[in-house]
């Protein structure tokens, strides 16, 4: 799909990161005038929020506002960067945080597999798996479950 916006690599280095604001035209702020400071950088304009208030002085709802966020937003903002530093401003990552399909049940049955038979792979298990418990379950998450439980660099049936 042509484009006639040429790529921006800050930008892209920002969705990347979930540090693009969404809402970069709101940001109202003076110093972002300057073009040291970036509308679109989330992280910094919520860094510049917070010491709006802390240094300037600026009441909470005019320095939010001025940012393009909310209030709720700043107070999340203030107790993370309180409690986290600077990392505490970066967005969560999406998504599962840990192999959520692969339950200790799931695992038992990947383990009665392997003992049934040895020469079993991901892809084979994965699918084992998809007719036994109907879960979709792609063969890295197999092998890096597998190799976690069995310690890392080691592989089940290699010497």
């Amino acid at each position: 799909m042509p484009t006639d916006k040429p790529l921006d690599p800050k930008r892209s280095a920002l969705v990347r990161s979930g540090t693009l604001h969404p809402h970069p035209e709101r940001v109202t702020d003076e110093l972002f005038d300057n073009p040291f400071f970036d509308p679109r950088d989330r992280l910094q304009v919520k860094y510049e929020m917070l010491r709006r208030v802390r240094i300037d002085g600026y009441r909470v709802s005019r320095a939010a506002s001025s940012c393009g966020l909310s209030r709720p937003t700043y107070y999340q903002a203030r107790d993370a960067f309180e409690r986290d530093g600077l990392a505490g401003l970066l967005p969560d990552k999406k998504g599962p945080k840990r192999a959520h399909k692969l339950t200790p049940e799931v695992l038992a049955f990947v383990d009665a597999e392997l003992d049934a038979h040895p020469e079993l792979g991901p892809i084979k298990l994965a699918r084992r798996i998809k007719e036994h418990f109907g879960l979709q379950v792609h063969p890295k998450s197999i092998a890096r479950a597998r190799r976690k439980k069995n310690g890392a660099g080691r592989r089940r049936g290699s010497s």
